[in-house]
């Protein structure tokens, strides 16, 4: 998809899966190194505990830097300067990692880049942004996720907040930065001139609190962590029940307990009364806790004590079997002998140095080309000779660029038939960016996001929900009742007139609707349409329906997520639905490109989960080439110490601290006037501070109890150690970095007024990327959808609204 285009990685282990993913879309990845390699190739988990950055020791580095070829570059070398001055001449986008990355150390910005290549695509990540008041503070995964709010959300609350045990934070951010420099490439090619895309790992963990990011504003409190519970303010839904050898995670909905009932009553934990309760009538109540016969916890607790009868696999079979979601709380290891991943043929065999293991491969399944893996990890300086031979030949012509203002995705029309998460904020991209997106839903059967809070002043209603707006800016709502013909014929000219379809239903149901690729691509040869769901299109779990926190429980983050000494709580709510729109938002951009050179429409698999699983590669390697199996450790690191949430003064207020080096280790000790942690030989090093690691969180604890939090961290990030406060929607309101990057942006939304709505993860430097306009009312924009998209007649339209086609 992305053949014609030439990217240079100039970063570490903060983004390198970035320029991978367009390095499997196709595009040519040049991997830019100084003569002693990435700092990415010391970055553990390690291979047998080598450490020599040659070999390929690094499984963090094995993970997220195939497709690339390896160059090095002397900075001291003015033969070497020349090479990289004509790399960057020739290249489409960079990608780099600040502060202190490598393309700063061969003293280039984006000013200097821009001189030689006009038309570049400068892509810098970085932990709070490239200006600002916190652009220069000190941050590592914990740090960011403090301040980027998802970990005030999560943990039991006689805890410190937790973060997932495994780095998450520039897995996260590099996805984005992916999808960033696909936007600010459309925008180059549309408008000519470079392109600086600044983005903030900070904002990008923000978007991964999904309902929570503006919620204070929004309903006038923020959400607290309730452990492993869905709280909407009102009540807690427990979602993860202990099995007979491990936990699931399940709904205490009528689907769930009356799918079950019969072997519930076969195992004697309810009696057969309970085949004549109105369970729909449970669900309608399930708020009610007055509800009669049964409510909601009295419903859990039937529900606790028969899942811990059985086992996890007796229980997934029963469910795919009886179409009941019933999802696991895979460890890794039985993530890789999973069935369904091994069916769609998804590992990839890696060869180590004496071992063949398996690695997560390609996430998406198009019909009309072939992703593909073409290199391994390159070792250091691996095609020095190949490239430099490249760079004596004449650079291939660019296409010309355009000379018109215009937002990237500009007259680009999208069909969005999604809902709840992951489709939405994969259409939502293109919206913002642009593109006229006709989001379809019914009256009838509204999103379920609408019937979730944050609710504007705490009332409910269809459309007062914050959770539905912020993922669906931008968009035109049209109301349809797809279960009428008529409907479908209507749905059948939206999608004919359209660029690009999404829809994420389970396997099957967009086919029985009459609105299959198989149908709609006779209607529309050009069209992309993906479709996305749990499990993906195929594969004996298939059919597997649910939302991100099921497939976050199978994917393996809810064994990531929580202490040691409990059971597993899960990340906030569905962290699913916060990596796989990373994914396809690139996808999409991609997909554009290759159909404007081709004119080739195509249809696309996307499984959530197999995009979810690159998030946890280098801990998939570890597993399997040291056996060192990755669980949930609370705040701590395995390789570096010390690390935790510290309480602070005040009701449950904390900051996180997250020492990673020996120096900033001495910079805590003089902080906090330690001189005998400083001058003890135990501690000089990690390894001796994570085994005395509970002495020295007791030692923290005593000196942050009385102190702001905000005053810790400022005075810790004066001293050159990683320190931020864990902080909630009401904070990040307030954060003076988001006010200066603008991240919140208020919109006069028709029935909630002047709201906040998250704003993009990253900065264009060409003009104000940002959403377009509010989240629409239920069916708020039909009759112009009807008139001006569809371009139905007066008669036709007034004939649709009273047959009640239109709800």
């Amino acid at each position: 998809m992305l053949e014609p285009y030439t990217v240079l990685d100039f970063t570490d282990e903060r983004g390198e899966i970035g320029p991978m993913i367009l390095g499997d879309l196709g595009a040519e990845v040049i991997k830019i190194e100084l003569p002693e390699g990435a700092s990415s190739r010391r970055a553990a988990p390690f291979y047998k505990d080598a450490h020599e950055a040659s070999d390929l020791s690094s499984l963090q580095f094995i993970a997220y830097n195939r497709n690339k070829r390896s160059i090095t570059v002397d900075p001291n070398s003015d033969e070497d300067r020349s090479v990289l001055d004509e790399l960057i001449r020739r290249a489409d986008i960079i990608f780099e990692s600040a502060p202190n990355g490598i393309l700063a150390a061969l003293d280039f910005d984006f000013a200097k880049v821009s001189a030689l290549n006009p038309n570049i695509v400068h892509v810098c990540l970085s932990p709070f942004g490239a200006t600002g008041p916190h652009a220069n503070f000190h941050g590592n995964d914990l740090v960011i996720a403090a301040m980027g709010g998802p970990i005030s959300l999560q943990g039991p609350i006689d805890r410190p907040p937790v973060r997932i045990s495994v780095p998450q934070v520039w897995r996260h951010a590099g996805i984005e930065a992916a999808s960033g420099a696909l936007v600010a490439l459309t925008r180059t090619r549309r408008t000519g001139g470079s392109q600086f895309v600044d983005l903030s790992a900070q904002s990008v963990m923000t978007w991964t609190m999904l309902n929570a990011m503006g919620a204070h504003a929004i309903q006038g409190f923020d959400f607290e962590r309730g452990g492993s519970t869905i709280n909407n303010g009102k009540l807690k839904m427990e979602l993860v029940y202990e099995t007979a050898d491990g936990w699931i995670v399940a709904l205490p909905t009528s689907s769930v307990i009356e799918g079950c009932l019969e072997w519930m009553i076969e195992d004697g934990v309810v009696d057969a009364t309970y085949r004549d309760i109105d369970w729909q009538n449970y669900d309608l109540n399930i708020r009610d806790l007055d509800n009669a016969p049964i409510n909601l916890y009295q419903a859990q607790e039937i529900l606790a004590s028969f899942l811990t009868l059985h086992t996890k696999q007796e229980l997934f079979e029963f469910g795919l079997n009886k179409g009941i979601t019933l999802a696991p709380i895979n460890t890794l290891e039985e993530l890789l002998s999973l069935e369904h991943i091994q069916t769609r043929d998804y590992w990839r065999d890696l060869e180590l140095k004496d071992k063949t293991v398996n690695t997560p491969g390609l996430w998406a399944k198009p019909s009309a080309y072939k992703m593909s893996i073409r290199h391994h990890a390159p070792k250091l300086g691996e095609h020095n000779q190949e490239i430099r031979a490249e760079l004596e030949k004449p650079a291939k012509l660019k296409e010309p660029v355009g000379q018109e203002d215009l937002l990237p995705f500009s007259g680009l029309k999208v069909a969005d038939f999604a809902w709840v998460g992951v489709g939405p904020i994969s259409s939502k991209f293109l919206a913002d960016h642009g593109a006229t997106v006709v989001r379809v839903e019914s009256q009838l059967r509204p999103d379920v996001l609408r019937a979730n809070g944050p609710y504007k002043d705490n009332i409910e209603g269809w459309d007062r929900s914050q959770f539905y707006g912020d993922f669906n800016t931008s968009k035109q709502s049209l109301a349809l009742d797809l279960k009428q013909p008529q409907a479908i014929d209507i749905a059948k000219q939206l999608i004919a007139g359209s660029d690009v379809m999404i829809e994420s239903f389970a396997p099957g149901a967009i086919s029985r609707m009459g609105l299959g690729y198989e149908e709609v691509r006779k209607l529309n040869p050009k069209l992309i349409m993906i479709s996305t769901c749990l499990m993906g299109q195929t594969g004996p779990a298939a059919e597997m329906a649910g939302f991100g926190y099921h497939a976050a429980a199978i994917a393996g983050f809810y064994e990531m997520t929580g202490w040691s000494d409990r059971g597993p709580i899960g990340p906030w709510i569905a962290y699913t639905d916060t990596i796989a729109p990373r994914f396809i938002s690139a996808l999409l951009s991609a997909a554009l490109d290759h159909r404007r050179r081709t004119g080739e429409g195509c249809f696309i698999d996307v499984a959530q989960i197999e995009t979810a699983l690159h998030f946890l590669a280098p801990e998939l390697l570890d597993l399997q080439a040291n056996g060192h199996l990755a669980t949930r450790t609370g705040n701590r690191s395995v390789y570096a110490a010390p690390q935790s949430c510290y309480p602070c003064a005040g009701e449950d207020n904390w900051c996180a601290i997250a020492v990673d080096t020996d120096q900033q280790w001495q910079a805590l000790c003089s902080t906090l006037n330690r001189s005998d942690w400083a001058n003890d030989a135990a501690l000089a090093d990690n390894p001796g501070r994570l085994r005395a690691h509970d002495r020295l969180d007791d030692g923290i604890k005593a000196w942050t109890a009385d102190k702001a939090s905000a005053d810790v961290m400022a005075i810790l990030q004066a001293a050159g150690v990683p320190a931020g406060m864990v902080q909630r929607s009401s904070d990040l309101l307030q954060d003076p970095q988001y006010q200066h990057r603008q991240f919140y942006r208020y919109l006069n939304h028709q029935e909630m007024g002047t709201v906040p709505y998250a704003g993009h993860q990253y900065r264009i430097s060409s003009y104000d990327n940002s959403p377009q306009g509010p989240a629409p009312c239920l069916g708020q924009h039909s009759f112009e959808v009807l008139s001006e998209v569809v371009k139905l007649s007066d008669e036709e339209i007034a004939e649709a609204y009273a047959t009640g086609i239109v709800t």
